[in-house]
């Protein structure tokens, strides 16, 4: 009678063996074969920069108050004829702040993911919306679609803009083949899906300058109109494209090898182009980059085992040659995080981000 439990005792750890064996097939299999929506390339990046030397580690970023808003991810900031503020949530809404930072109330809502924002000549906001393209919002809220594609590829991540003296506007589409919820998709592959454009509103006709960028992002016009600054997201610089000169119709490299994820780049109009990092770089990122098959694997991971953005603040101040001329950090656990846009405007620096609830404002630095 005692021989039957022992029998089944048996049996059942061979079936849980079994059952474990099986389980673990499928997984390896998953990880390995499951098909993936990324054909990744490989690419060594130049080994990070220190946080030393003119990155040295600060806490600059601490002065940074928070102009609530309701609403998330604020990530880029602009100011109309009468200094009111303006930003753009993930939800649509683009708000619009009184002078002192005070009284937000939603100016207009384009249903898709306000980017950039600028105003031009005529007071319109022109809008770089990831989902709707590139936008025009009257002062009464009234918007027009101005451009959705170029050579006939349509936009799938309108990101960033900047407008030169003559109207011209210079915007990126970030990757023709990703959308903004698939960053880290478009990061991984690291392939050049990016274009840099460029919007005639007399001919109503969109050019392409640049291709083959690697998540094309943010754009600054020069104060002296002779060339336009782009940067490039996923491979850590800022790309320059002559408007002027020997050099017209031609790019090359303004800064490289940054110590964070550019995003974001405004002029203040006079001798300083400041550039927001969303992140420092990640060093489980770059030790994949040169390992294809392993980028594939990574991608089948559960979100929380991939490499993922950690809360820093980061911005950088330079000179028309690329220059560092201000380091601003704050690695503190309570940072204004995940800074998208810096604009310097009356004395004072604007953050947008897309990790916060709120706009940032603090003096600039030397200013007092």
């Amino acid at each position: 009678m005692r021989v039957v439990p022992s029998i089944n005792f048996n049996i059942m750890k061979h079936t849980i063996f079994r059952s474990l064996i099986a389980i673990v097939v499928l997984v390896i299999a998953y990880l390995l074969l499951w098909p993936v929506p990324i054909n990744p390339a490989a690419w060594t990046p130049p080994t990070a920069p220190d946080l030393a030397g003119v990155y040295a580690q600060n806490s600059e970023l601490s002065r940074i108050e928070r102009l609530n808003v309701d609403g998330n991810s604020p990530e880029d900031v602009a100011f109309d004829s009468q200094d009111r503020i303006y930003c753009g949530t993930d939800d649509g809404r683009i708000f619009r702040f009184q002078p002192d930072g005070k009284q937000p109330q939603i100016f207009a809502n384009t249903g898709g993911r306000p980017l950039g924002l600028v105003f031009d000549r005529d007071g319109n906001l022109i809008v770089a919306d990831a989902v709707k393209g590139l936008l025009s919002i009257a002062v009464d809220g009234n918007i027009t679609v101005i451009s959705t594609e170029a050579e006939g590829v349509p936009f799938r991540c309108t990101n960033d803009l900047d407008l030169a003296a003559d109207g011209t506007i210079y915007f990126t589409d970030a990757s023709y083949k990703f959308r903004l919820t698939q960053l880290k998709a478009d990061l991984l592959e690291h392939q050049p899906n990016g274009r840099f454009l460029a919007y005639d509103p007399r001919t109503k006709q969109t050019k392409v300058l640049l291709r083959d960028l690697y998540f094309a992002n943010g754009v600054a016009v020069s104060p002296n109109q002779s060339f336009v600054l782009v940067n490039e997201t996923g491979a850590y610089r800022v790309r320059r494209y002559w408007l002027t000169g020997t050099k017209q119709g031609q790019s090359d490299i303004f800064i490289d090898n940054l110590p964070g994820f550019p995003d974001g780049i405004s002029s203040n109009g006079r001798d300083t182009f400041w550039l927001a990092l969303v992140n420092r770089r990640d060093s489980a990122l770059d030790a994949l980059q040169p390992h294809p098959f392993l980028k594939k694997i990574v991608w089948r991971l559960p979100n929380f085992l991939q490499p993922n953005i950690k809360r820093y603040a980061f911005a950088l101040g330079l000179d028309a040659n690329g220059k560092v001329t201000h380091n601003l950090q704050d690695p503190s656990p309570q940072c204004f995080t995940q800074i998208a846009n810096v604009v310097e405007h009356k004395g004072a620096l604007y953050f947008g981000s897309i990790g916060e609830r709120a706009i940032g404002r603090m003096p600039v630095p030397g200013s007092q």
